[in-house]
């Protein structure tokens, strides 16, 4: 038996729909710049393939209602994206494979610290600071794959104010693309879970601010900003 010199921290997860069940988070990676129309609104030249970042698993902030206004920043922003959860793995996946490694789908804001990652980018430094802070990645419960389905839109609203909205086809690199690239850097495991992406609209967010975000066939989710 392993003696912890303290106790160890509560395993993150996520609800699953449908089950007394939850998801054990491992990780949690993110794609950049999936969708055309973000890419060339935040300076990126189309031809770029999208690239990876990473939030740690405690930076998961499941079906709350409420989240908090992160500390040293002007500039937080909203990102909603369609998430993919892993109930398995590997390393160097076939593309044509990807999609029977796949658990489930649901619904997450990756929320930004935008001016800590401009002034992170304009010298060369890791996001982390801008991208992975406390509860940045709220998510909805995951629907299993066999309830969920891919061929709708996603879309924000800020105060019932439409900020974003398009279709999951739009995105440049499918899920099982995604997940094939992602396997090529790491070994990937149950209890992934991939952000992979956000349309266009991406914009500030204050105190008080109520969220709202939706994946046509995946599920939705809201909160307010405190």
């Amino acid at each position: 038996m392993t003696t912890y010199a303290f106790p160890p921290p509560v395993q993150p997860s996520v609800p699953v729909e449908g089950s007394e069940a939850v998801f054990p988070v491992r990780r949690i990676l993110c794609v950049g710049r999936n969708y055309a129309a973000h890419r060339a609104e935040m300076g990126g030249d189309e031809r770029d393939p999208p690239f990876f970042f990473a939030k740690p698993a405690d930076a998961i902030a499941p079906l709350l209602n409420e989240v908090p206004y992160p500390p040293r920043t002007a500039d937080l922003h909203h990102e909603i994206e369609l998430v993919v959860a892993l109930k398995s793995g590997g390393a160097d996946i076939a593309v044509d494979d990807a999609l029977d490694h796949v658990f489930g789908y649901a619904v997450g804001v990756d929320l930004t610290r935008r001016d800590l990652q401009g002034a992170a980018k304009a010298k060369g430094h890791p996001w982390e600071a801008g991208k992975a802070f406390d509860l940045s990645a709220p998510i909805s419960a995951i629907r299993p794959v066999a309830d969920a389905t891919l061929d709708g839109a996603i879309w924000l609203t800020v105060n019932g104010v439409q900020r974003q909205t398009g279709l999951v086809s739009d995105m440049i690199w499918n899920i099982p693309e995604i997940i094939a690239e992602a396997s090529k850097l790491w070994t990937l495991a149950a209890g992934d879970l991939i952000f992979t992406g956000t349309p266009e609209g991406v914009a500030a967010v204050v105190r008080g601010d109520a969220i709202a975000g939706e994946v046509d066939g995946v599920g939705a989710l809201a909160f307010t900003l405190v």
